[in-house]
This record gives C-alpha cells, structure tokens and sequence, in this order.
C-alpha cells in the first residue's frame, strides 16, 4: 500500500510528497485551494495529479495525508463525509502536531483506518530536500491500524517514531514551537542589537553562527542545564545592569532579555548555583524598571 495523496500541499504536505515519492511511494493527486498552487507543487516533486477537488483526490490512492493548517481540517473532514468516496481500506492522516486523530472520527465511521502523523520538524518552504526528514521525530496517534501503517512510513522516510497520547498532544506541539518559533525570535531580537550598531543581518548571522553551534554542541555533550553560561549564573550583576541600560533603545528586545534572564535565574535557584543573597540581588536588577 503505497499510493498516497494530499490534500494540501503547502510546505509541509509537498515535503513530505517529496520525501515520499524519494522513499518509493507513489503519488496518485494532490490538491490546494487554487490549480496554480498544486501545478507549483506537482512540478517540486515531479508526480501526481495537480487538482483543486479535494473530493476527487481522496479518491485516488489508499493512503490520503490532510496537511491544511489545523483550522481548515475540520472543514476538509465534513467535505469528505459528504462525498460518495467509499473509505473502506483507505488510510486517513491528518498532519496536525496539535489536534487529536478524533477529527477525523467521521471518516473513521465510515470504515477508514486513521491517525495523525505529525513531523517534528520545520518547513520553511516548499522545496524542501527529502533528507529534510531523516532522522526526524514523528509524533503518532490514532488507532492500531493506522498508527502500524504510519510507523512504517516513517521507517520508510528514514526517520523516528513516537506515540504521544492524545491528551498530551497540545503540551508536545508546545515544546516544539517554543524550540522552534521562539529560538527565530530570540535569534531576530540578537540581531537587531547588532544591527543597532550598524551590522548587517548577514554579518550578524555570521558573527552568530559559531557561537550557536558551540552553544548547541554542549547541549548535545552534557545535561541541557550545564551548558548554560553568562553573567546570570555566574552572579555577575554588574554585567546585567550594564546589558539593561545598552537595551534602553530597544524596549522590545529589553522585554525578552529581561523574561528570559528571569527564567536563568530561577534555573540557577533550582540548581543551586547561587547563594539566596545573589538571587535576590539579581532578582531586584530584573526587576528595576
């Protein structure tokens, strides 16, 4: 059974297309919202049917993945209900790192195996290289079937499997997004300081790039809490002082400096790196407004 099509293919759904005509699977349809959309989408992985009918691409293929974004799967759902598509031995995922399987419970009624496959992992385009998913967590929920099928397809992508309850599924999608959203914010905010000073973004870029690397290698070395440094867990409020009047022009910026020193501080209280004397002074610095 290796016949899919997609409903949505925007960034996720043409990556994973991509990834999956890559790994053997062979692309019957894929539809977006306008012909012009799935055409662009179709030429990217090179097969399949560039189509606007959603009920027509469900019909070809065994497997169907919905990756619309997590408001349109509802509607995507009741438009299939109403079709004459008959669901029996058809495998139904939705892509939703944040929605249970149960949206899909309609078409489950009526006889398709279902489960959501959710890639943890970032698309910022389109066209995307396949090797964007080895080695690639998958978030699986859904019934045995499904979830059995998907754990193949993900072994067949050459990524990892991970079965999360339905109930914990918004606390994950959480994590991720803060992994992955919020680092770009704390990145841009990093940039904009040095931008202030008459950097480029490139440049910043590059003057960044090694030191996230470092960062992150010592990350991967140790116990996440060990690799933080600074002037926080050092106790050194002289320096935080110092930071918080340079970032007196950027207000925005100071705001996340100051939240996120705030969160060093009371990791370094669990830790007990600091004496209470320090945390306090260093508390009252954060705070001074």
């Amino acid at each position: 059974m290796k016949r899919f099509s997609i409903i949505g293919a925007g960034k996720v759904g043409t990556s994973l297309g991509s990834a999956l005509v890559e790994a053997g699977y062979t692309i019957k349809s894929l539809s977006c919202l306008t012909l012009t959309e799935a055409k662009e989408s179709q030429r990217i992985i090179g097969k399949g049917e560039p189509s606007k009918n959603n009920i027509q691409t469900a019909k070809n293929g065994e497997i169907l993945f919905i990756t619309v974004p997590d408001d349109r799967i509802t509607d995507i759902v009741q438009e299939l209900d109403f079709s004459d598509i008959i669901w029996q031995e058809k495998t139904v995922f939705h892509c939703s790192g944040l929605l249970p399987s149960e949206v899909l419970s309609p078409l489950r009624t009526k006889g398709a195996s279902t489960a959501s496959l959710h890639p943890i992992q970032s698309f910022s385009f389109k066209h995307a290289a396949p090797s964007i998913l080895h080695n690639v967590y998958f978030g699986l929920e859904g019934q045995e079937e499904a979830v059995f099928t998907a754990k193949n397809i993900v072994h067949d992508l050459g990524g990892r499997s991970i079965q999360i309850p339905p109930e914990d599924k918004p606390m994950f999608h959480a994590a991720f997004s803060m992994t992955s959203n919020f680092f770009v914010v704390l990145l841009d905010s990093a940039v904009a300081l040095l931008k202030s000073s008459g950097l480029s973004e490139e440049k910043a870029v590059q003057i960044l790039h090694p030191l996230l690397e470092g960062t992150l290698n010592n990350i991967l070395d140790s116990r996440i809490r060990s690799a933080l440094t600074g002037p926080i867990i050092r106790g050194d409020g002289q320096t935080v002082k110092a930071h918080l009047g340079a970032l007196n022009k950027i207000p925005g910026v100071k705001d996340v400096y100051r939240q996120l020193a705030v969160r060093a501080l009371e990791m370094a209280k669990e830790e007990k790196t600091l004496t209470a004397q320090k945390i306090k002074e260093l508390f009252r610095i954060l705070e001074d407004r």
